[in-house]
């Protein structure tokens, strides 16, 4: 009897706080103020999900065969009639993949379900984004806290 060993595959790992705080720090300073004065309001630096929220997601994307998930960075549109609060806001959108073999190795494709509407992305989306929805003092955590000169405008602790 043939036993096929099925290998882990693993794009990430554990991080410190350090490097928590240095990754942070720098898309704050290298994107998030650009963003926040480009769109008039301070833009969100984070989302959050429960873990029944995530639970629920990695289940139904494994009752698909999923093998993953991709995390995309998205903006609400200027007219987010589903929250108004995050028109304009960048996010994240959670979608499954699925391993495949192609021509050119594998590659890990996003997974796309069948619904009354036709086929459909397997993705999650619309988490609390912070800001408008913080929780905390600032609003902001204590990781990765910089405190931005805005000029004119004054300073922020962001």
């Amino acid at each position: 009897m043939t036993t096929i060993e099925k290998k882990s595959v693993k794009a990430g790992r554990f991080v410190s706080t350090e490097h928590a705080n240095t990754v942070i720090k720098n898309y704050k300073k290298e994107r998030w103020v650009h963003n926040s004065r480009r769109i008039g309001k301070e833009d969100s630096l984070s989302v959050w999900f429960s873990i029944e929220e995530l639970e629920e997601f990695l289940a139904k994307a494994k009752d698909h065969g999923a093998s993953g998930v991709r995390y995309y960075f998205g903006a609400y549109e200027e007219n987010f009639a589903e929250r108004p609060l995050y028109a304009g806001r960048q996010t994240i959108v959670m979608v499954a993949t699925k391993q495949a073999t192609t021509s050119n190795g594998p590659k890990d494709k996003d997974i796309y379900i069948s619904s009354k509407e036709g086929n459909e992305i397997l993705a999650y989306n619309v988490g609390a984004i912070c800001p408008p929805i913080c929780t905390g003092n600032d609003g902001f955590g204590e990781i990765g806290i910089t405190i931005v000169d805005k000029g004119e405008e004054g300073l922020i602790v962001a």
